[in-house]
């Protein structure tokens, strides 16, 4: 999943730091495990990029890609559904597509409370002051804190309420590699 960190306006390229929600942030992606540790981070993209360019331009994407990884991963509706990149049906049908985004959503509430104890344990992300180079390395530095906590099994501080009402999943772009016969054959042999 994407999570926009606040930053300040910066003096170049302002434009492009401003998100759909009308504040100055970059935007990061975040990929974690079961055990809440962040396994890939993106943390270089302005504000007004899109989870789908972020996923479609990273390292991790072109490796599936290429085939260098096997498994899958999940993600909302505003990623295109790839065959290792799992999106929840957008009109399920009742029975299996309607259980399938059931668990598909269930599992990918892990990321969102993932992404909600990495804010909560490091407050400054609430709103970085600093420039937005140095932004994308206190983000990967907290993301790298918030790992070696976890491991240790660290007590994670509250977290403010990390359900977004707010957040959209807009339509998938339709220019990549389609994933939704992988998705039909999951759904076929596991949710009937």
């Amino acid at each position: 999943d994407g999570t926009h960190i606040p930053i300040i306006a910066p003096s170049v390229n302002e434009g492009d730091y401003v998100n759909r929600k009308s504040f100055h942030s970059i935007n990061v992606q975040i990929i974690c495990d079961a055990a809440n540790i962040i396994t890939n981070v993106e943390a270089k993209w302005p504000g007004s990029v899109h989870d789908s360019q972020i996923f479609r331009e990273c390292t991790l994407s072109t490796k599936f890609g290429h085939g260098e990884f096997t498994g899958y991963l999940l993600g909302d509706r505003g990623y295109p559904c790839l065959p290792y990149l799992l999106t929840p049906y957008s009109d399920p049908e009742p029975g299996p597509q309607q259980r399938y985004n059931l668990a598909n959503c269930r599992t990918r509430a892990r990321v969102e409370m993932t992404i909600g104890m990495l804010k909560a344990r490091f407050q400054c992300l609430q709103r970085l002051r600093v420039t937005p180079e140095r932004a994308c390395d206190i983000i990967v530095a907290c993301v790298i804190l918030h790992n070696i906590a976890t491991i240790r099994g660290e007590h994670c501080p509250s977290e403010p309420n990390s359900s977004d009402p707010n957040h959209e999943h807009p339509d998938p772009p339709t220019d990549i590699q389609d994933g939704r016969a992988v998705r039909d054959t999951i759904c076929h042999n596991h949710f009937f």
